[in-house]
Order: C-alpha cells, then sequence, then structure tokens
C-alpha cells in the first residue's frame, strides 16, 4: 500500500518538475517543513528522488517558530534527527505581531503567512539555497483559483515555479500535482508526528474551509471535478476571457469561436 502509494506521488513530482522544470544536478533546496502533512511529505519524498535519480541535489530542512504558545517545536527536531535531515531551528516572535496588527475577528493566516515567508527568504539566501520548496499541493492550488475567483476577482492560482518579489529565491512547489487525499493517506502510513497551527485552527468560518466545503461536495458528486479544476489552469483560452490589456498583447480584438472537436479532454482525477 505504502509503496504504491509512493510511486504514485513521487510520478506526481516528476511530471511537475519535467513540466516545470523546478529542480535539477547541484540545486541545494531549502524546504519549509511546518509540521503539517504537507511538508513532511515534500521532505521525504524529495528524498526518494534524491535517491533514484542519477544526478545530485541537495535538501535542507527549515522550521519557523513563531513563538505560537506551547508550540512544540521539538517534536519537529526530533523527527528530523531520527531521520538524519540536514535541518535548521528557526525562532521569530510573529505571533505577537499578528496579533497586534489584525483587528478582532478577521483571519490572521494572510499576515502570518507573509511574514513566514519574509522570514524563510532571508533563511534560504543565508544558507546558499537555491530552490526554496513548499509543500502546496493540487487542493491549495485549486482552492486559491476558486478563492481569487470569488473574493479577489482575479483569476489566478499559485504557480508551481515562482521568482520572488526581491529576486534573491526561487519559490517551488513541487506537489503541484499531488491530490490532497493521496498525502493526507501518506502521512498516515508513515505515521509523522503532526503538528497542528493552532493560530489558524482556532478561528471560525475562513473561506478558505468553505471553499473545501464546496469542493468536497462538488466533488462527490463528479469525481472528476478536482481534476478538471487543475487541468483548467493549463488549458487557457486568453480570447475568451475579458481583459483587455491580455488580448491587446496577444493581438487578438475579438473572439473565435473554437472547434469543439478541437477542445482537448480535460483531466479525469
Amino acid at each position: 500500500m505504502l509503496e504504491k502509494l509512493e510511486k504514485k506521488l513521487l510520478g506526481k513530482i516528476a511530471q511537475a518538475n519535467k513540466d516545470f522544470d523546478l529542480f535539477g544536478p547541484g540545486d541545494r533546496i531549502m524546504v519549509g517543513v511546518s509540521g503539517g502533512k504537507d511538508s513532511y511529505a515534500l521532505m521525504v519524498l524529495l528524498r526518494e528522488v534524491q535517491r533514484r535519480v542519477p544526478w545530485d541535489f541537495e535538501i535542507i530542512g527549515v522550521n519557523l517558530d513563531q513563538a505560537q504558545p506551547g508550540f512544540p517545536a521539538q517534536i519537529i527536531e526530533d523527527w528530523f534527527k531520527a531521520e538524519g535531515f540536514d535541518y535548521r531551528m528557526l525562532v521569530k516572535d510573529t505571533y505577537s505581531i499578528v496579533l497586534e496588527k489584525v483587528p478582532e475577528g478577521k483571519t490572521y493566516c494572510s499576515m502570518c503567512s507573509r511574514l513566514r515567508r519574509g522570514i524563510l527568504y532571508n533563511c534560504a539566501a543565508d544558507l546558499g539555497a537555491t530552490k526554496m520548496a513548499l509543500g502546496h499541493h493540487r487542493d491549495d492550488l485549486i482552492e486559491t483559483l476558486l478563492l481569487n475567483i470569488f473574493y479577489s476577482g482575479q483569476l489566478k492560482a499559485m504557480a508551481p515555479k515562482v521568482h520572488s518579489d526581491d529576486g534573491r529565491n526561487t519559490v517551488i512547489r513541487p506537489l503541484a500535482y499531488c491530490a490532497e487525499e493521496d498525502i493526507a493517506e501518506y502521512a498516515r502510513l508513515r505515521e509523522f508526528p503532526i503538528v497542528p497551527c493552532n493560530l489558524c485552527g482556532s478561528q471560525d468560518g475562513m473561506k478558505r474551509q468553505e471553499i473545501k466545503t464546496l469542493l468536497s461536495t462538488l466533488n462527490a458528486a463528479n469525481p472528476k471535478v478536482k481534476g478538471n479544476l487543475l487541468a483548467a489552469l493549463s488549458n487557457v483560452q486568453p480570447t475568451h476571457l475579458l481583459d483587455r490589456d491580455l488580448l491587446g498583447a496577444l493581438g487578438a480584438g475579438e473572439a473565435v469561436e473554437a472547434d469543439p472537436m478541437m477542445v482537448p479532454r480535460l483531466g479525469s482525477e
């Protein structure tokens, strides 16, 4: 069971790497390990890739303790040691900043993640990392797509590979094609010592959870929904959108109806 699932996940990572050139020979990859199922899985799966490919790259795990009361950083450090990973443990008090700056009743996630990302960017530069790997998976990508559409009026998801604004870092998401349910099962079989985020978990009614619920309902009725949403991100027809700047850049003044027989079939996962 574990071997079959791991092979499936490694195949998804290999496909994402082939499609987006995420990492290669000589890379030093810093993996952000939060203590959640996704980052543990990413760390272990990258090690499996490392063992299989005929070229060398390095992996170093980094955990950031944001000074949340009772955060069990020792659990993560003990796991790093037991698995034999190279790692760094950081401590930066962003918790008090988030509590101070975010109005009561608003969710902490946006500010918390921005502060965390900045600290990790600096750490990656200090460590000489060529890539910073994050554990976002397929469901994160499509949930972000719907969040942006419903609540921000933007047609945008997460990129499998992106350069930071300051130009110092390249962020990669090797799990971009991996389904959350597969990662959750992998984490269960591997018995990862999961550390929950109590800061976010203590808040009710978050929009992302609403989107998760919506997708779960839709996917129960049609198991192809999540796969189709992911496929849509790589099956864009710009001339059928309303972005005038984009249409101008493409030299497309008017939309052209596509031949139904020529439209690619959507993903089935």
